[in-house]
């Protein structure tokens, strides 16, 4: 018994050493720890729990507050020194935290007598958590001992074992006629076969793109699950032979490369629906994975009962995947005749709604917002349990640009269908461009990047660590947001976006704004066409106070966006009118600004409160503008460019010596970093982090 005591010790001194290694790091967590322990994740969040009844981000903010209360009381550093010594991004957040944890701000700790100095506040009927984290560990250590070896090694009683996590990878399945024109429904039932599997919750299903870089691929069934970090791959092959169809299946161990289980399937061309069922059905027994009655019912549903247009309807999803205009104006000639034959057939008028949607997408005067709606429309009608039909519907209000509107139809389409990789995009962009959110946003992404593991070849893997990269940033997590863009440029050398967010991201660590202008001058150079950079180095050249740089940046911009007849970044109209008003342009300048007022006056996002607060800072109306900063005060989920950019604002030179400006900017600071704090821990005890 003894051997064992000391073992778990050992464990938790080296687990404390780690973290007291690592102080510094603001960006060290659960994932971190977990490397330097040479220990899973999953591994290290289950043995900290049961060790300390903590999580791992408790375990080490408690860890760097007892590291802080041991440095204010031994040593003369300050406390903005302490805080960043023991990993706190801002001394207001570590100086709440401080509170929230010994009952008393990190100020007063030389006034208290010892014994108190070191006592973490209590909570009320939460006896474990009357005492410091180093005791809470020490006790949870020799409970364990007196319990025995056994709780180590099986859950006790009664108690659920924990179950790893079910993945799946459906990989393209081949052709066996040397007739191309069967590639269609091959490709078809591929997709039926992952469309059934997306609709189950318990069960990762990577994304059709994820699977598609394995086609041609040499790579053996252990080097793709390694890549992709799934369980097991789903292979098959087919042809129809006249009016039957001939699919082999097979489900394969992703790390052995054994075949668990293998079918041929044998079926007229009209049970194709019973196909389709029957594999899914085969492939969830097999695996053992729960299907609630509710997934059991949206997976046996059957889209229609005219085989001819769910023929017609295969070949039009095809195009529709293909993508480009040409693409999506054929696959609504196929949808169309599918319609033609089943008026009741949603999901090829949901296919419908979103080749209109992404033949719109990029244009800025919308053709098929009508087709778009009456679509969208008849797929909810006559299956408002669809996924697709959801979505498209919640595609038509984005492009009407009522967002508020799309939000609950995307919610409820990812309930019917959790791995839509589709929807999760959706809902990163939806609280990144829309009603930014970044909590929502990261998670969104975070999510959608599990389920689109694209191979390191992969210019849309690209994307997705950049939608990542850009997330982590928004909300904070600047080391995690530089490593994510890495990747994206070590995937696609070639992704400018993402050395466009890079630039700026970099500023985060060195605060060196002209070198940030420079970076961005490099890529407005690869694209002189990018207005969003244009605007940007106008921005940069206003935080410098380079007037001049600034309006020739804005004029270039202000003429390309006439130009290409865009509505876009209404939001800078006050930064732009300030600038044109410094060269001697009062009227226009006085427009610009009156717009951003007029755009902001009815605005729903979080910044309303804040943009109209700098416009009457802006007109000398302090207390307004003291109002509008106090509401704004109370928000979470703002992005980290406002904590970063907003103090060096030209606006606010006159009153940042104002003792109650100072106030609510030291709150705008540290409710950020205690959401930052609130986010990563949701995340992890979702485990997407």
């Amino acid at each position: 018994m003894g051997d064992f005591l000391n073992l778990d010790n050992g464990f938790l001194d080296q687990l404390n050493r780690k973290i007291e290694e690592n102080f510094a790091r603001e960006e060290f967590g659960v994932s971190e720890l977990a490397e330097a322990m040479n220990m899973s994740r999953s591994n290290l969040l289950r043995k900290v729990k049961k060790a300390t009844n903590l999580s791992v981000s408790q375990l080490i903010n408690q860890t760097r507050l007892q590291r802080g209360m041991e440095l204010l009381r031994t040593t003369s550093l300050n406390v903005s020194e302490v805080s960043h010594q023991v990993g706190f991004n801002s001394t207001s957040y570590f100086i709440k935290c401080f509170r929230e944890h010994f009952g008393y701000p990190p100020g007063e700790v030389g006034k208290r007598p010892l014994e108190e100095a070191f006592t973490p506040i209590p909570e009320p009927d939460k006896e474990t958590e009357k005492r410091s984290p180093a005791l809470l560990i020490s006790l949870a250590v020799l409970l364990l001992a007196l319990a025995g070896l056994a709780t180590w090694l099986w859950p006790a009683a009664g108690e659920k074992p924990i179950e790893s996590e079910k993945s799946i990878l459906v990989l393209p399945f081949k052709n066996d006629s040397s007739d191309s024109s069967n590639v269609y429904l091959i490709n078809g039932l591929m997709e039926a076969t992952l469309n059934n599997l997306q609709k189950i919750k318990n069960l990762r299903v990577l994304s059709r793109t994820s699977a598609e870089k394995y086609r041609n691929s040499s790579k053996s069934i252990p080097e793709i699950a390694e890549e992709l970090n799934v369980n097991y791959l789903v292979e098959g092959s087919g042809q129809k032979m006249g009016d039957k169809i001939v699919l082999n299946i097979q489900l394969v161990d992703g790390s052995t490369d054994r075949h668990l289980w293998s079918k041929q399937y044998r079926r007229e061309a009209g049970d194709i629906f019973t196909l389709q069922q029957e594999i899914s059905k085969d492939i969830v027994a097999e695996i053992q994975v729960f299907i609630s009655p509710e997934e059991k019912q949206r997976i046996e549903k059957i889209p229609t009962n005219n085989p001819e247009a769910y023929d017609l309807f295969l070949q039009g999803v095809g195009l529709l995947i293909s993508g480009n205009d040409t693409n999506l104006e054929k696959s609504l000639e196929y949808f169309q005749q599918a319609i033609d034959l089943d008026p009741t057939f949603a999901h090829a008028y949901a296919c419908s709604a979103m080749a209109y949607y992404f033949l719109d997408y990029f244009r800025t005067d919308k053709q098929y917002l009508d087709e778009l709606g009456s679509s969208s429309d008849k797929a909810i009608l006559y299956d408002p349990k669809l996924g697709e039909s959801l979505t498209a519907k919640a595609m038509y209000y984005m492009h009407k640009k009522e967002y508020t509107e799309a939000l609950p139809y995307l919610e409820k389409g990812l309930e019917y269908n959790p791995n839509s990789t589709q929807i999760l995009g959706l809902l990163a962009d939806y609280y990144n461009n829309y009603m930014p959110n970044t909590g929502k946003y990261l998670e969104y992404a975070l999510k959608g990047l599990r389920l689109d593991a694209g191979s390191e070849d992969s210019v849309s893997a690209s994307y997705f660590y950049l939608r990542l990269g850009n997330a982590l940033v928004q909300a904070g997590f600047v080391d995690k947001s530089l490593e994510y863009l890495d990747k994206s440029l070590e995937v696609n050398p070639a992704n400018l976006f993402s050395h466009y967010v890079r630039a700026f991201v970099l500023h985060a660590h060195d605060k060196d704004l002209r070198k940030t202008r420079e970076l961005l001058k490099v890529e407005f150079e690869k694209d002189t066409n990018r207005f969003d950079i244009l605007q940007d180095l106008g921005k940069v050249s206003y935080y410098l106070r380079e007037y001049e740089d600034a309006y020739q940046y804005y004029e270039r911009f202000i003429r390309l966006r006439e130009r290409l007849g865009l509505d876009v970044y209404t939001h800078e109209h006050m930064i732009i009118g300030i600038v044109y008003d410094k060269v001697g342009q009062e009227q226009k300048g006085k427009e610009f600004i009156e717009s951003y007022r007029e755009f902001f006056k009815d605005n729903q996002t979080v910044y309303r409160d804040l943009a109209l607060g700098m416009y009457h800072f802006y007109k000398g109306e302090e207390a307004k503008g003291m109002d509008y900063l106090r509401q704004f005060s109370k928000e979470d989920n703002i992005q980290f460019w406002v904590i970063l950019f907003l103090p060096m604002d030209p606006i606010l030179d006159n009153i940042k010596g104002n003792p109650e400006f100072k106030e609510i900017m030291d709150e705008i600071e540290s409710r950020f970093w205690r959401n930052n704090q609130k986010i990563r821990e949701k995340l992890e005890e979702e485990g997407i982090w």
